[in-house]
């Protein structure tokens, strides 16, 4: 044990010797708990909820040990972490990351082993039918991105010394939630070489190797993440910010959430509006200190036109709304791409009318830009930690609430992405035209309801402190 003596520490190595171990049973224990729950909901047919229990389970580890270790509880996350450090930035050191991936390395595979066990068989490591190495790797490779470039920003950033959010683990844990249902039915949704190495190992009796694929797609998304955080601030790179940085910030955001629309569309995915919401929540968090995280041009014109934020000029809001639409138009096309050509149209869904659309896309997306400016914008009902997931929230509500009336877009920059990737399958791009209409209606009205209720407050309180 260590002894203090007049403020000195002798045995340091000892104590040294000590942190290090309680460092790597916290990544042993949280890896094992989050590749048993994997194996457990695979293996129990737990298709519309089991993307949430995964995500829970490292939220919940992140939360408890992460204090301890940093709660990487993946080798991806440590390699990004790894890179991030190389290059100037905070991170570990190459070290550290060895050991932390070994350690979840046998940890997934200890896990695996129980799940085998618990279950009497196993599961083989495969990318689902239909889809090639290619696909599944582009899934993982996108979603094992979005994971550490959430990470990074959320946790590792400089800022987070200082401000000690409490969403870190709720931003990361979301992400599971955004790849898991969409990416997650073309390559299975492993996004940690822990898991990809722990599954092919307990089912290597029925085949073995996808593993090497999966970590390799995993690990270049894990340096993609490291090398667009160097983008976004680099001032943790003891650089300087310029617009570049919003732009690019505004670019992933919006991409990640198109992207995650679309994923979930052709999967016929149940958790669909939950599933993009988590997608948006977490990029919220991770860039909404950079950008402001718009990600929608909607939300975009709220907030010029609510005249709350001087530094939204007309140029750069300009500018913005072209990232957003950038953004969406390459997110659409990739997930065209992985799924080998499909996409799906825009416009009323099923026996709805146009007019149904109208009321359904001005009215949410209205819900969507107003919830932004009250909890985003407003110094009065600003929110300082629930912000993300209150926004995310409203597509959530929206998605089932009018997603069988208009699919529930919200989003210019998601209905022309929509419009964008179905041309080619002869789709018909003037109603991404009339969907963004709708929507910038939407957000236009936002604007000036928030005006009027949130100007009345200040008002108000401008006179009670005349009155005292």
């Amino acid at each position: 044990m260590a002894v203090v003596a007049n403020g000195c520490v002798l045995f340091p190595d000892l104590v040294k010797l000590h942190s290090s171990t309680w460092r790597l049973l916290s990544e042993f224990v949280g890896t094992f708990l989050l590749v048993l729950t994997v194996g457990c909901n695979v293996l129990g047919g737990n298709v519309t909820w089991g993307g949430v229990s995964i995500a829970f389970v490292l939220m919940i580890c992140i939360y408890a040990m992460g204090a301890v270790s940093g709660a990487n509880f993946n080798p991806a996350v440590s390699v990004t972490l790894g890179i991030s450090k190389a290059m100037g930035g905070p991170g570990l050191d190459w070290k550290t990351v060895g050991q932390y991936a070994a350690v979840q390395s046998a940890a997934g595979i200890c896990a695996a082993v129980c799940y085998c066990l618990l279950y009497g068989q196993s599961f083989n490591l495969t990318p689902s039918d239909g889809f090639g190495w290619l696909n599944a790797g582009m899934c993982e490779s996108l979603y094992m991105f979005v994971l550490c470039f959430v990470v990074l920003n959320v946790a590792a950033a400089r800022k987070n010394t200082t401000e000690h959010n409490e969403y870190y683990g709720m931003a990361i844990g979301l992400v599971i939630v955004a790849g898991a249902y969409g990416a997650g039915a073309v390559s299975g949704g492993c996004f940690n070489p822990a898991v990809a190495l722990a599954i092919d190992v307990s089912s290597a009796a029925r085949g073995f190797g996808w593993c090497v694929p999966y970590v390799l797609f995993e690990l270049l998304g894990a340096a993609a993440a490291a090398a667009l955080f160097k983008v976004v601030r680099p001032e943790d790179f003891f650089g300087e910010r310029t617009g570049k940085a919003e732009l690019v910030s505004e670019f992933l955001g919006t991409f990640v959430l198109v992207l995650t629309v679309g994923l979930n569309v052709l999967a016929k995915s149940q958790a669909g509006a939950f599933s993009i919401a988590a997608a948006l929540t977490s990029m919220i968090y991770a860039l909404g200190d950079v950008s402001g995280a718009h990600f929608n041009p909607a939300v975009t014109l709220a907030i010029f036109a609510s005249g709350r934020c001087a530094q939204l000029t007309p140029g750069k809001a300009g500018m913005y709304i072209g990232a957003q639409i950038l953004g969406g138009v390459v997110a659409a096309f990739m997930y065209s791409f992985i799924y080998v050509g499909q996409s799906f149209p825009l416009g009323p869904v099923g026996s709805s009318t146009w007019s149904q659309v109208i009321v359904a896309e001005v009215v949410f997306t209205f819900l969507l830009s107003f919830v932004v400016l009250c909890v985003a914008v407003s110094p009065r009902t600003k929110s300082s930690h629930m912000f993300g997931l209150l926004i995310g929230s409203c597509v959530t509500v929206g998605g089932f609430a009018i997603g069988g009336i208009s699919g529930g877009s919200l989003n210019p920059a998601v209905s022309v992405g929509i419009a964008s990737a179905n041309l080619l399958n002869g789709g018909l791009f003037y109603k991404a035209l009339v969907y963004s209409a709708l929507e910038l209606a939407g957000g236009a009205a936002a604007a000036g309801i928030f005006k009027l209720t949130h100007d009345v407050d200040l008002d108000m309180a401008e006179k009670e402190k005349l009155v005292a």
